[in-house]
């Protein structure tokens, strides 16, 4: 439902006045969503949201969410000095909140964490696709790495994996599970991070770096990439080479992904899960049954 501007009787500050609304649509919360677009005096724009708050407080809305283009940043100071805070923001526009109800307000905060991936790739040779980096924490330290970046909105664990693979090295690959992941906090700008290991198999093998990015890349023989001091060293790494090695041994398995659908949206998404321990379940079920 939607609430159009236009001109209407609202009590504002105990008077009735013949104001303009805001734009407006209902929300799935008692809320409502004001998506701005049109150009305006900073003053006429405090005008019309104090009579659309006095509105919507009458009407028992919850939250309110006015989105702030980029274009339109003069109207963002009218609507602080209303109460309205700071919830995230993105390239072309900020999202300003407020909370209608006495007490503390219920909205959800803003994407609490970042997401990573690191690429396990390991050919014939029991060789492992491996990077240098010109920038970053490794930057200079002669460190042979797994492709590792972080996950694009919208993009699945999956094809990020592929594509930081693809990126840094030019090799191909097709994704076979996820083989592990890992949780740390106060991480990129305060955000927790969540940083999941993959294995991919190599479907290409002449590598060719990044040159943005990438200082060198190579095909490195398994015990020789285990055996630097920043793999010996490292708990995390030293966990995830045990893992690797499992897997290659076929002594462990991970979470493979799974098209799916579901009730909120007909969109293809994955659920990741051990496919084979869940085949034997079923053989198991089905010789008991």
């Amino acid at each position: 439902m939607s609430s159009k501007s236009g001109m209407e009787q609202v009590l504002v500050e105990n008077e009735v006045q013949q104001v303009r609304l805001l734009d407006s649509v209902n929300d799935d919360h008692g809320g409502v969503i004001v998506e701005l677009s049109e150009s305006m005096d900073s003053k006429v724009f405090a005008s019309m949201l104090k009579a659309s708050l006095a509105l919507w407080r009458s009407q028992g809305k919850r939250g309110v969410w006015i989105k702030v283009p980029i274009e339109l940043v003069n109207l963002v100071e009218a609507a602080v000095k209303e109460g309205f805070w700071f919830h995230h923001a993105e390239p072309k526009y900020l999202m300003l909140a407020f909370w209608i109800p006495e007490g503390a307000h219920a909205l959800p905060a803003n994407a609490s964490h970042r997401v990573g991936v690191g690429a396990f790739v390991m050919n014939k040779k029991r060789e492992v696709l491996v990077v240098q980096e010109k920038s970053g924490i490794f930057r200079g330290t002669g460190v042979w790495k797994f492709p590792t970046g972080v996950v694009d909105e919208g993009e699945d664990i999956c094809a990020a994996a592929m594509r930081e693979v693809k990126e840094e090295t030019a090799i191909d690959t097709e994704f076979v599970e996820v083989l592990a992941f890992r949780q740390s906090h106060k991480s990129f700008f305060d955000k927790s991070d969540l940083f999941f290991v993959c294995m991919l198999r190599p479907l290409s093998f002449d590598i060719e770096k990044q040159e943005s990015e990438i200082e060198d890349a190579q095909w490195m023989p398994w015990d020789e990439y285990v055996a630097q001091p920043f793999v010996q060293k490292h708990e995390l790494m030293k966990h995830l080479v045990g893992i690797c090695k499992a897997k290659e041994d076929e002594a462990y398995f991970g979470f493979s992904p799974v098209p799916i659908t579901s009730r909120i949206s007909d969109e293809k998404s994955y659920l990741y899960v051990n496919d084979r321990d869940l085949k034997g379940s079923k053989v198991r079920m089905s010789q008991t049954a």
